[in-house]
């Protein structure tokens, strides 16, 4: 089983460009903040409070940030603008270090799991969830795992098309059923299948709808009873995909799942586009869910694991 360098120089640099858009706003605002004073006083900490918010950070998380550089600034009487970013920084990241369990390692199972690791992946329509999928099967099948995708999105018919053209494309079998099956009819069918053909990993796509929260959590968890009929403890890892794009949308919609099933992993879309990164550290604080993979770009090596310091170096690479 292949091991790949953790971040590789591709991969920060793709990270770079990926979060290029939100330093580029993050850091004008910031400017901003501190334009015309030396000492961080009462108003720049007003100031930065408000370019945290509208940077989509959450105002949680915002003014968890606030009060603790206010407490380094009271034991620091001198602090200077100039020092700011630094503080910044170093708050940031021991957030993150605080509310994620540890980095996701790159695409490699985790150890003594019994196969296959199964990881049903939930989302509303539209947040790039069936080619997060796709990438993740491109991925570890690149790491040399045997995969199995289940098209249980059944009431799209785009979905099922969508995910086995992924399928085509990567070279992994995709187990389908007609229109409007039955979900977990589907998902019984893939990991029986995958049972049988001794598989690594199986990846299961479920309908994207955030209609009425009691059937959406009635349907999650019949998906899972009968994957359980199979395999006691599956599914391992039930994943939301969340586009970053949609900055307080996104903290929404992660609520509400929440509240449907337990989602044990995030993974988080689309961040190339848009200067929202900042959703990763609100995402990540408010709901004590780890991060697991950040989206930045069409490729299917642009799905990366999420790692917290490679994350708040490549943020705050733009200031020294």
């Amino acid at each position: 089983m292949g091991f790949f360098s953790f971040f590789s120089k591709e991969k920060k640099e793709t990270l770079d460009k990926g979060l290029e858009k939100t330093k580029e706003g993050f850091f004008s605002k910031l400017a901003r903040a501190v334009a015309g004073k030396s000492k961080v006083d009462d108003e720049v900490l007003d100031n930065l409070e408000e370019v945290l918010i509208t940077s989509d950070v959450g105002v949680e998380t915002t003014l968890k940030i606030i009060e603790r550089i206010e407490e380094r600034v009271a034991r620091d009487k001198y602090t200077t603008t100039s020092e700011l970013t630094g503080i910044l920084r170093d708050e940031i990241a021991s957030l993150l270090t605080e509310n994620n369990t540890g980095d996701t390692m790159d695409f490699v199972l985790p150890e003594g799991i019994k196969k296959p690791y199964v990881i049903m992946v939930v989302g509303v329509n539209g947040v790039g969830k069936t080619t997060t999928i796709g990438k993740l099967a491109y991925q570890y099948k690149k790491a040399g795992y045997k995969v199995y995708l289940g098209a249980a999105d059944t009431f799209r018919a785009a979905a099922v098309e969508q995910l086995v053209i992924w399928g085509e494309r990567v070279g992994v079998p995709v187990i389908k059923q007609k229109m409007g099956s039955d979900p977990a009819s589907v998902a019984y069918d893939t990991l029986n299948s995958a049972v049988a053909n001794d598989a690594d990993v199986v990846i299961i796509d479920t309908a994207g709808r955030l209609h009425n929260k009691i059937n959406l959590m009635n349907e999650l968890t019949k998906i899972k009873n009968v994957m359980k009929k199979i395999m006691p403890d599956a599914p391992q890892d039930i994943m939301l995909v969340l586009d970053g794009s949609t900055g307080q949308n996104a903290f929404e919609q992660a609520k509400q799942f929440s509240k449907a099933t337990d989602i044990t992993s995030l993974a988080v879309t689309k961040l190339d586009g848009t200067a929202k990164g900042g959703v990763v550290i609100g995402i990540s604080d408010q709901f004590k869910i780890p991060v697991k993979y950040l989206g930045l770009g069409e490729g299917m090596e642009d799905l990366q694991p999420f790692n917290r310091a490679e994350f708040v170096d490549s943020l705050f690479k733009q200031v020294k």
